[in-house]
């Protein structure tokens, strides 16, 4: 796996800061961020996302919250840049 960084917490101090990376061939994206609290884990299970799909967070998975301004350095296609769509 090829890692590339996109950016961090700007004016970050020396550790715990969000941070992006994309893995160069599949195009993910890596992410360390903040945990969610649980007000906000209750909340996104209460909205749910598609009807008759489990609002439960698998063991193998978690929630995270990405502040806004770390938006800037998830990568667009081109079309999407093209088009001025920050996909907000």
């Amino acid at each position: 796996m090829a890692l590339k960084f996109l950016g961090i917490w700007p004016n970050t101090p020396d550790d715990g800061s969000p941070t992006i990376w994309v893995e160069e061939e599949t195009g993910d994206l890596i992410i360390q961020s903040w945990k969610a609290d649980e007000e906000t884990i209750r909340q996104a299970q209460e909205v749910g996302s598609v009807p008759g799909h489990s609002t439960d967070v698998p063991s193998h998975e978690t929630v995270i919250r990405l502040p806004a301004n770390m938006l800037q350095f998830i990568p667009r296609t081109k079309s999407e840049a093209d088009s001025g769509n920050s996909g907000t």
